[in-house]
């Protein structure tokens, strides 16, 4: 096996974590009681499965650090963390984008609604700062 990153490292261990305290569940909603089965769902979730081709361990890693940024994983929800980090990071997202606004500047949603509205190729890969550029320029 191929060796592991910090951030994968740290993603198992709270999956096994969840297991050793019966709070890990698969994929039909029923507690893990295998622990061969927890493994599979860590290095899954970490993106560290030799099972997986490259795209999917992107997206496993992707949809496990967003879940683990909102709070959403048992281990957070038993230790009282989702509901603090969720907020804050709504709350700081929309101070972030009213700030935004109120100095003149066009978030990257609007900018994205503009393009959407003139039809603009390949503006779903584009980034705020291309966005920008392309609603400007027509």
């Amino acid at each position: 096996m191929a060796k592991q990153s910090r951030t994968q490292k740290k993603k198992v261990g709270r999956v096994m974590h969840e297991f050793k305290h019966g709070e890990l569940k698969s994929s039909t909603g029923g507690k893990v009681k295998n622990p061969k089965q927890a493994i599979a769902i860590a290095l899954s979730e970490a993106g560290a499965s030799r099972k997986q081709g490259p795209a999917q361990k992107k997206r496993a890693q992707r949809r496990t650090s967003e879940r683990e940024a909102k709070g959403r994983t048992a281990q957070a929800r038993r230790e009282g963390r989702s509901s603090t980090r969720a907020s804050a990071s709504r709350s700081s997202k929309t101070a972030r984008s009213s700030s935004t606004a109120s100095r003149g500047g066009k978030t990257k949603g609007e900018l994205y609604a503009e393009a959407r509205r003139r039809d603009i190729p390949g503006r779903s890969r584009m980034s705020k700062a291309q966005l920008a550029r392309a609603v400007g320029s027509r």
